[in-house]
């Protein structure tokens, strides 16, 4: 087997034109940057979503560039061949271009991502586009954007009536135009998707957005049953990781408390010289 070298933009877009799919998955930490490593999954996004699996809020909103930055520090020293994308949270980008182009380097220059990903279609063309001549790629995030979840009225699927559909249709077009190498479809129905796909140039990226997308991607904690709150319709679980880890926990505090851990081999010893010594000290 070859050694794996860094994936790059160009080697995304023959993935696209060959019908070569994509994966990708969410990583918020250095060892779940070393498994990604190690699976050799292409892209990896240091989510906003870790405000809910990692630190337990009920929505993405709370989640801030600090920690966003240096949890892609911690991802990015784990995971050197992985295309690694920032996510950018919530009010680091919306309120105007020169805030979005100088949190999007950031996550350049501090967490050492090779791009970002940002919300919206339309009214966001404009931080897509400048943040793209800054010379940091931009991976758009249409449908279910959780930022805007109270606009949407909750976590739903977006674009089930034709109107809602071609919006998303059209934004999806504006996004490419504005320059984003890639558009991630979060809860848009499958066909919706497909017609997407089959117009864009660029790879569109489902995480529940259907089969038809030229990649896809899972949150990590649902995949692996971490995040106890919920698992959404379109996460498959790849291993109850979770009831694994309470059924240790479990083994562990009846040993404790039987007096059964820990055994002498996980202890350490003085020589019987030097205790001797010592209680004579004591004395």
């Amino acid at each position: 087997m070859s050694e794996r070298t860094k994936v790059t933009l160009p080697q995304l877009l023959e993935m696209k034109r060959s019908g070569q799919k994509i994966t990708m998955i969410t990583a918020y930490d250095y060892p779940t940057g070393v498994w990604a490593e190690r699976a050799a999954i292409d892209i990896v996004l240091v989510g906003d979503s870790m405000a809910m699996t990692v630190l337990g809020y009920s929505t993405t909103l709370p989640a801030t560039m600090a920690e966003l930055i240096a949890h892609s520090q911690a991802v990015t020293r784990g995971c050197k061949n992985s295309f690694v994308l920032g996510d950018m949270p919530y009010m680091s980008y919306q309120p105007s271009i020169e805030m979005a182009v100088q949190n999007a380097g950031r996550f350049m220059s501090e967490g050492a991502c090779d791009g970002i990903k940002l919300e919206g279609g339309l009214t966001m063309a404009d931080r897509v586009e400048a943040i793209v001549n800054a010379g940091i790629p931009v991976m758009g995030h249409l449908g279910l954007t959780p930022q805007s979840m109270s606009m949407l009225g909750g976590f739903k699927v977006q674009g089930k009536d034709a109107l809602m559909a071609k919006r998303i249709i059209d934004d999806a077009k504006v996004l490419e135009e504005a320059g984003a190498f890639s558009i991630l479809l979060e809860c848009v129905p499958s066909k919706v998707s497909k017609l997407i796909t089959e117009r864009a140039e660029i790879p569109i990226i489902s995480i529940g957005a259907g089969p038809d997308c030229d990649g896809q991607l899972l949150i990590f904690h649902d995949m692996f049953g971490l995040y106890p709150a919920f698992t959404p319709k379109f996460a498959k679980q790849y291993a109850d990781v979770g009831e694994t880890i309470v059924q240790g926990l479990k083994g562990y505090a009846e040993e404790v408390r039987e007096g059964l851990f820990p055994e002498p081999k996980h202890g350490f010893t003085i020589p019987d010289q030097q205790y001797e010594e010592l209680l004579k000290m004591l004395e």
